[in-house]
């Protein structure tokens, strides 16, 4: 009986070990960013995903980009907020991703 306790316990620490072997640590590198600085897009449209941004932090992010004016902001159905702004002289319509990227509408 001591021998069967001894092999099962054996087994599942192998199993154990071999399961958490496979399984490879987040990536901790440039590609890997929640949030961008506010210079840098990693992303020529909107990226889907959950947004924290709230609508005055995404107000800020839009400004922070260069636009003045923000205005009409929702959330849509992607979690991508979306509004209108100036850039310049010119009133063009822009969005913001979970991801921080601020791009104006194509």
């Amino acid at each position: 009986m001591l021998r069967v306790f001894a092999f099962v316990a054996l087994a599942a620490s192998l199993s154990t070990a071999s399961v958490s072997a496979q399984t490879p640590p987040a990536q901790s590198g440039p590609n890997n960013n929640a949030v961008n600085s506010s210079s840098e897009n990693n992303s020529n449209a909107p990226v889907a995903g959950r947004n924290s941004f709230t609508e005055g932090q995404a107000k800020s992010r839009i400004e922070a980009a260069g636009y003045s004016d923000v205005s009409d902001l929702k959330k849509d159905d992607s979690g991508v907020w979306r509004g209108k702004a100036k850039k310049g002289d010119k009133q063009i319509e822009v969005s913001l991703d979970f991801q921080g990227n601020v791009n104006p509408a194509n």
